[in-house]
């Protein structure tokens, strides 16, 4: 099988550095982070800015949204996380995880955040190669609730909920991945798949699977449902190699059929997770950094659609053939 996806407009106002992260939410809006400090809420169809933020002085790393599409979770270069209204525009929380309080525990400063699907909390990692739980209410925004801790004193390069918000998983950067159990504060898998960091993850949407984009150039795909033990490795079912440099990125269809990643090598490539093969390659303009698949069921005969974000500053989107 093979599918083809075709161009279907940029965004009218691109970031003037690199775009690191973008999303497509439920609200059929889009987000994207840049390196230039800016975030920006684009109309999928037109191509528009709706919303944006004044620019921070460092550039935005992470980007978390809500499963309504009515808040975003974002996080600048030396950790300060910042909760946003899409809705009304404003700023409904932020804190500087970089502070340090006199007798407080040490603080570890956020690189990676996570929005809990259920509400109430986020996740963060970064330094410490722990994940932290916070508050993410109003009032308390930033509160540590819990510390889930891997023993590993690596980097935390990426953290992200499960769907049902029962799971978090973190990302390190000598590419070992942990799953830990929320409520227990405990690791329920680990794996040591890649050999080189590991950039990104993204659940399925019944959150029994667990696809990761390494530094190694590959993707690998972990079962849940056979990973109980914990044991370093096991659960690991699939590889997708094709990539010739870092892959940066991923994300998966909201029909759980196929995976999308963006690679340094400048090309984005469609993978159909059943078959175990790449079905479509995007040659871009520059590195993709960033991918995200419309969360819209795809209509009847069509692949769906997705957007990229890349080291020219341009917000892009992407629709498979035939599709309107």
């Amino acid at each position: 099988m093979s599918l083809a996806f075709v161009h279907a407009h940029d965004g009218a106002e691109p970031h003037t550095d690199a775009v690191w992260g973008v999303s497509w939410t439920n609200a059929d809006t889009v987000l994207s982070i840049s390196a230039d400090g800016a975030i920006k809420q684009w109309d999928s169809i037109s191509g528009q800015v709706s919303h944006s933020r004044p620019p921070h002085t460092l550039g935005l790393v992470s980007l978390s949204v809500d499963p309504t599409g009515k808040l975003a979770l974002y996080n600048t270069l030396e950790g300060l996380t910042c909760l946003w209204s899409l809705e009304d525009g404003d700023l409904k929380g932020s804190y500087e995880s970089f502070a340090r309080t006199a007798g407080s525990e040490s603080n570890d400063p956020s690189w990676s955040v996570s929005l809990n699907p259920k509400g109430g909390t986020y996740a963060s990692t970064g330094g410490s190669g722990n994940v932290t739980i916070h508050s993410a209410e109003t009032p308390t925004f930033g509160e540590r609730r819990a510390t889930l801790k891997s023993g590993r004193s690596k980097f935390g390069m990426f953290c992200k909920h499960s769907p049902d918000g029962s799971r978090v998983a973190m990302s390190s950067e000598n590419g070992i991945i942990y799953v830990f159990d929320i409520v227990s504060a405990s690791i329920q898998s680990m794996y040591s798949s890649h050999a080189m960091a590991v950039r990104s993850l993204a659940w399925s949407p019944d959150s029994s699977l667990l696809l990761s984009a390494s530094e190694d150039k590959r993707l690998i795909l972990h079962d849940l449902r056979t990973s109980s033990s914990g044991k370093p490795g096991s659960g690991a079912v699939a590889a997708f190699s094709g990539h010739s440099s870092w892959v940066l990125s991923t994300d998966i269809s909201p029909d759980g059929r196929l995976a999308l990643s963006g690679s340094s090598d400048k090309t984005v490539k469609v993978w159909d997770i059943g078959a175990r093969a790449a079905v479509s390659t995007v040659q871009d303009q520059g590195e993709v950094w960033s991918v995200s698949w419309r969360p819209r069921p795809p209509a009847h005969g069509t692949a769906g659609a997705y957007v990229t974000g890349g080291e020219e500053g341009v917000v892009r989107w992407w629709r498979s053939a035939g599709a309107g």
